[in-house]
C-alpha cells in the first residue's frame, strides 16, 4: 500500500517534488526506494503521518490539502487497477446493482480491504441522508495534531471511489471529526445521493 500512496504523490507533484517531502519528512530512505508492489505492511502509520505532515508544512494547510486529496483520488485508481481484480469490484454483477447498493456494497469492500492489508481500522455506518466512514485507528493523521480534520488523503479516496462506483457523479464527502484534532475517531461524512 505504502508504493500506491508515493505513487499516486508522484502522479500529482512529480518525482521531485516527492523527493523534497520526503526529505523534509525525514523520509531520505525512500527516496528512489519504494515498497515493493505487495501486500507487505512495509509502510509505517509513522512514515505516512510525517509524510503528509511535511506536505503540509511545504506547500501550507490549503495547498497540503488539495495535493493530499488528489493523491488521494490517484491511491484510488491505483489500487482499483492493483487490487480491483482480486476484490471482484469489476465484477459484472457489481456494475449492474443499483447505485445505493453500489455505494454499500463498494464501502464494505473498501473498508474490508483496508483492514486486510494495512493496519486501519474502519467500520461503516449511515443514518437516512449519510454514511458514516470511521477510522478508529487512521494512518493519514498518525502521529499528528491539528485544529482541524486533516485526513485529506482518506477524503479524496472516497471521492474518487465515489465518482468511480457512480460512473462519474459527485458526491457530498466532508471530513467531520480526527484524531489529529483530539476526536475519539476520524469520521468522514458521505452523502447518500450525488450532488449532480
Amino acid at each position: 500500500m505504502g508504493r500506491i500512496v508515493l505513487l499516486a504523490l508522484e502522479e500529482v507533484m512529480g518525482r521531485n517534488g516527492v523527493n523534497a517531502v520526503l526529505n523534509l519528512a525525514r523520509l531520505q530512505h525512500l527516496i528512489e526506494n519504494y515498497p515493493p508492489n505487495d501486500f507487505a505492511k512495509e509502510f509505517s502509520f509513522e512514515e505516512l503521518g510525517q509524510l503528509l505532515q511535511a506536505l503540509d508544512e511545504m506547500y501550507g494547510p490549503r495547498g497540503g490539502r488539495g495535493l493530499a486529496r488528489r493523491a488521494g483520488q490517484a491511491c484510488f485508481k491505483l489500487g482499483v487497477t492493483d487490487f480491483g481484480p482480486i476484490l471482484g469490484v469489476a465484477d459484472v454483477i457489481f456494475r449492474v446493482l443499483p447505485l445505493g447498493m453500489k455505494l454499500k456494497v463498494g464501502f464494505e469492500i473498501l473498508a474490508q480491504t483496508l483492514n486486510k492489508f494495512t493496519d486501519q481500522r474502519v467500520r461503516l455506518e449511515e443514518d437516512a441522508q449519510y454514511f458514516h466512514w470511521i477510522m478508529d485507528r487512521c494512518g493519514t493523521c498518525w502521529g499528528r495534531r491539528s485544529d482541524s480534520p486533516c485526513c485529506h488523503m482518506a477524503v479524496g479516496i472516497l471521492e474518487e471511489g465515489l465518482y468511480w462506483i457512480s460512473g462519474g457523479k459527485s458526491f457530498y464527502v466532508e471530513e467531520v471529526s480526527c484524531i489529529a484534532a483530539g476526536e475519539p475517531s476520524c469520521t468522514i461524512l458521505i452523502g447518500k445521493r450525488p450532488l449532480d
